[in-house]
């Protein structure tokens, strides 16, 4: 089963050299683009829009984030 996680659950996920800690800003599931990258979304596959401490934003599968 797919973890279900929603808007403003608190999640971390590995980043570059290190752990980085955020919020969940919403669940995507549709093709789109974050800061000119594009985001391959679907019901299926969704992606989840965070928000990091340090203000960037991105997209990432359920299973590379973990729950806080």
């Amino acid at each position: 089963m797919t973890k279900q996680l929603k808007s403003g659950d608190e999640v971390s996920w590995k980043s570059h050299g290190g752990t980085a800690h955020g919020k969940v800003e919403k669940k995507v599931t549709s093709d789109t683009k974050i800061k000119g990258h594009q985001v391959r979304a679907s019901k299926d596959e969704p992606q989840y829009v965070v928000r990091s401490d340090n203000g960037g934003k991105a997209a990432h599968k359920a299973a590379a984030l973990h729950k806080e």
